[in-house]
């Protein structure tokens, strides 16, 4: 199924909570809609499930305008944060519910909850009540719930919040495989980025109601158009450093430490940030070897199969990941090196720039 959402807004009262979002989601894509708290992933995920309904705009499943359709007419399914299982029903019962709903046949019932407990792997627990189950079994079923209604999309609201960091990656993955076995189309909200670029054929990224981007993970990690997008994937997070330009020279705002060089003719003082993810800098215990600054080592986590490295640099706090074990100490001045063809640049309002960094003016 086709999703579209053209110029939707939702308002409450005078405050809205979406601002004219326009959204197209392919026929069998995954969608994460994600965000931090209050950004109108939610409201936008309820309009789509017919639980809300927009205050302006159009929502469309395929060439159907949706707008004014209750939820049970979608051919929609839905999971839910809190699993919301009946607990004096059994599993099998559980699952049933919506079909049980709908005076299905009992033959019916029976065949497509087997097949529903069948994809989620939970055949053997169909007897259980939801007391006997753990978090992720419990996650199985409202997931089977969905699945056996035959939805068209399916809707996800924070699935996987509830449970813990093992159970979280197994679910992804099973959710992930199941959408794409069965081809449905499915939206995903989320705030965890993790999720959003391990499970997403394209992420929607939301802030204050408004739509901040929308494209490939990748596209989004690599390319982002607006700082808060580049801020808000990745972990650690992305690292700024406020530059200013001089006679092509890249120099610190607080300090006028030279850089590197811009080979662009850019006018004199024009003030921006330099961002660059912790993968894409270089540590070095060598402060007369290759590198363009030097920072203080303040904090080292040791993560087994790989290091992040806490930095001051003047006033800012910056972040190094790396799969070596740098031999620096806690307190120690290290040699930073910048991979400038990672560099991104954006201007005082968190707009990209599009320009290169050609050369370093290390040494210099």
């Amino acid at each position: 199924m086709e999703v579209r959402l053209e110029n939707v807004e939702k308002r409450f009262g005078s405050e809205f909570a979406v601002k004219n979002i326009n959204l197209y989601i392919e026929n069998g894509d995954m969608a994460v809609l994600l965000g931090p708290s209050g950004c109108g992933k939610t409201t936008t995920l309820m309009m789509l499930a017919g639980v809300y309904r927009p205050t302006n705009g159009v929502i469309k499943f395929g060439d159907q305008v949706v707008n004014h359709l209750p939820p049970q007419e979608r051919k929609i399914g839905m999971v839910f944060q809190n699993y919301a299982l009946y607990p004096h029903l059994t599993v099998f019962d559980n699952i049933a519910f919506p079909l049980t709903n709908k005076k299905m046949s009992r033959s019916e019932i029976k065949k497509r909850v087997h097949e529903a407990a069948e994809i989620v792997q939970i055949e053997k627990l169909l007897k259980r009540k939801p007391a006997e189950l753990s978090g992720g079994q419990q996650q199985r079923v409202s997931l089977a719930r969905a699945l056996v209604k035959e939805p068209e999309l399916l809707l996800l609201d924070e699935p996987l919040s509830n449970l813990d960091a093992s159970l979280r990656m197994q679910m992804r993955s099973e959710i992930r495989r199941i959408q794409k076995e069965l081809g449905f189309t499915a939206v995903l909200v989320t705030h965890d980025q993790t999720e959003a670029m391990t499970m997403a054929d394209k992420i929607a990224v939301m802030k204050d109601g408004v739509l901040m981007a929308y494209g490939r993970p990748m596209d989004l990690y690599n390319k982002p158009d607006h700082r808060f997008v580049a801020e808000f994937l990745g972990s650690p997070p992305i690292n700024h450093i406020p530059v200013m330009l001089r006679q092509g020279k890249l120099l610190t705002q607080w300090s006028g430490e030279a850089i590197g060089l811009i080979g662009y003719p850019l006018h004199d003082d024009r003030s921006f940030t330099l961002s660059v993810r912790p993968e894409h800098l270089t540590l070095t215990p060598d402060l007369n070897g290759d590198h363009h600054f030097v920072a203080n080592a303040t904090v080292i986590e040791a993560l087994g199969y790989e290091y992040i490295y806490t930095l001051t640099y003047g006033p800012h706090t910056l972040r190094v990941r790396s799969h070596e074990n740098v031999p620096v100490n806690e307190g120690q001045k290290v040699g930073v090196r910048i991979e400038w063809e990672h560099v991104l640049y954006f201007d005082e309002e968190g707009r990209r720039i599009d320009f290169d960094m050609i050369e370093s003016a290390a040494g210099e």
